[in-house]
């Protein structure tokens, strides 16, 4: 199967990176290469590192951006991993960073990849697949507890609890082993009247099992402040996210950054010595244009924040 990927709000974003000649710029999330492919277009000298925990991706990337082979390097790893990757690389300092934070049209698409609830597969989920935890055991071997407490926090799902009950209990049966399996089951919890609301039932579901096979929130802070601490002075760090609760990280993190001091309120003067570093670019997140979301429905919930290093 062909590794493709429409990438969301792509102009935004990479206007938002003020590309210039000989500037070294960072794809965090390398997926089909699209954001790289801006960036490398929009300078005949741009440098650009491609990164990402899909070894097909970085193939497919690779392979794709082939005539930009002297400008462009693919790494196959993680974000969290950001500054060893680039000390590796001999990379001190960055002009840019872009992180994607969506799955792939590619990993949804592909059945085999166990991501999509419309496709019948073996549950997996896996972004790296080298990596152990799978979705099977995720659904077959987490606590009744910890499964609601995961698609609560990571599928903000109000049938959480009643959906981890019926998960623990089909599985007494025989394990659950395919996406089909499982959507059987979550159907089987919602009462029928519910699931017409609010798209697909399985879906929410799906995301927050994703999301903890993939330790994707726990990563995210870190790798927001390693880039933009590897930022050059006028550099500056995209990101795209597609859910409340990684918009609320980004957000978080990034106005810690502006903020600077973290001494309590009551302090007369600041003693800790932090200063801003960063100045966000625009208050409100940059959200896709009505054309967009009708070219490509699951733009829909992206939003796109933007900072620059002081």
């Amino acid at each position: 199967m062909e590794f493709k990927h429409i990438s969301v709000l792509f102009s935004e974003s990479i206007d938002a990176l003020n590309v210039k000649d000989g500037g070294v710029y960072a794809d965090a999330t390398l997926g089909g290469g699209g954001h790289s492919l801006g960036i490398l277009s929009k300078s005949k000298s741009s440098n650009v590192i491609g990164i990402d925990r899909d070894a097909e991706a970085v193939k497919a990337a690779a392979e794709r951006l082939r005539p930009f082979k002297d400008r462009f390097t693919a790494v196959n790893g993680n974000f969290s991993e950001a500054k060893s990757i680039l000390s590796d690389l001999g990379v001190t300092s960055l002009d840019g960073v872009i992180m994607d934070l969506g799955v792939s049209s590619y990993q949804l698409d592909n059945a085999e990849r166990g991501f999509s609830y419309m496709k019948d597969a073996p549950l997996d989920m896996r972004m790296n697949r080298s990596d152990k935890k799978t979705a099977y055991d995720v659904v077959n071997s987490y606590s009744e507890d910890y499964l609601a407490q995961i698609f609560w926090e990571y599928g903000e799902d109000k049938w959480s609890k009643r959906v981890a009950e019926f998960i623990c209990r089909e599985r007494q049966k025989k394990p659950i082993e395919t996406t089909y399996e499982l959507v059987d089951v979550i159907k089987a919890a919602i009462p029928k009247g519910a699931r017409s609301d609010g798209g697909h039932p399985a879906k929410r579901f799906f995301q927050a099992i994703r999301i903890e096979v993939n330790d994707e929130l726990n990563i995210l802070a870190g790798a927001v402040n390693d880039f933009t601490s590897l930022l050059k002075a006028g550099g500056r760090i995209a990101v795209i996210t597609f859910h409340s609760f990684e918009d609320r990280i980004v957000k978080q993190t990034l106005r810690s950054l502006e903020k600077g001091c973290v001494c309590p309120k009551e302090f007369p003067i600041c003693v800790c010595g932090r200063k801003p570093e960063i100045k966000m670019i625009s208050k409100k997140p940059v959200l896709p244009s009505q054309d967009e979301i009708e070219q490509n429905p699951r733009s829909k919930s992206a939003k796109l924040r933007i900072a620059e290093k002081l």
